[in-house]
């Protein structure tokens, strides 16, 4: 293919990417040497085109194209808008690499539109990868969280090790707790000067007044002794 080619597949070119050609035209451009404007078209982000990746592919031909691969560079253009996905700093080279196995199929045809396709095409799915990785992220940080959430209402499993391990925690507790009531209450009494109350006799009992007058006489037990001899006559 001779120079006539080139200019064939140029002009090609122009109807194919009116704008784009255009849009990245600059005085020192010749036939030889060009700029197409590739803008990547990204699921959910159809309503904010502006704000989508943009680049420059420069192509200038060899004497001897296209049966020798286009010289080819991938340029930013000035003050992109930063995405979050796509670089061109960070993924010129990995993208022009990606083009050799399609430039050697395409040794001795006009390739540029297939170039610029597979470019598109691949940087595309660099920025979609990325996206998946961040969504995949996120969905883990989101499962992790709803499992610990979940650790709540499970709980820890029962193996005889843990058992025994809350058993005694569970003791020490009891014990604990049952001091600290003791505590309290000794605590209460001795606020309203209150004796720990003790068991009274019947003798005690009579002599504080708090029941019926007995004989003086009373058995070992506080029982008076009338009362004893007349238990043992009815029992005869």
């Amino acid at each position: 293919m001779g120079r006539e080619d080139q200019v064939e597949e140029r002009e090609v070119l122009e109807s194919i990417f009116p704008e784009e050609i255009t849009a990245c035209t600059r005085s020192d451009i010749s036939e030889t040497e060009f700029r197409i404007c590739v803008a990547l078209d990204l699921p959910g982000e159809e309503e904010d085109q502006d704000e989508a990746p943009k680049f420059i592919l420069q192509v200038r031909y060899p004497e001897d194209y296209p049966d020798l691969a286009p010289h080819l560079d991938i340029l930013a253009l000035p003050n992109p808008p930063a995405h979050p996905y796509f670089s061109v700093a960070d993924d010129r080279d990995q993208l022009l690499a990606g083009l050799d196995e399609t430039i050697q199929e395409n040794l001795g045809m006009a390739m540029i539109f297939t170039l610029v396709s597979a470019l598109k095409e691949a940087a595309e799915q660099l920025v979609q990868d990325r996206k998946d990785v961040d969504a995949k992220v996120r969905e883990e940080v989101l499962l992790a969280a709803e499992r610990e959430e979940n650790k709540k209402f499970h709980g820890t499993q029962v193996t005889p090790e843990t058992f025994h391990t809350w058993r005694a925690s569970f003791m020490q507790e009891m014990e604990e707790k049952e001091r600290r009531e003791e505590e309290e209450r000794l605590a209460e009494l001795k606020r309203a000067k209150v004796k720990e109350p003790v068991k009274l006799t019947g003798r005690q009992l009579w002599e504080r007044g708090l029941i019926g007058k007995v004989d003086d006489e009373e058995g070992e037990e506080g029982m008076p002794t009338e009362g004893m001899e007349k238990l043992q006559v009815e029992a005869s």
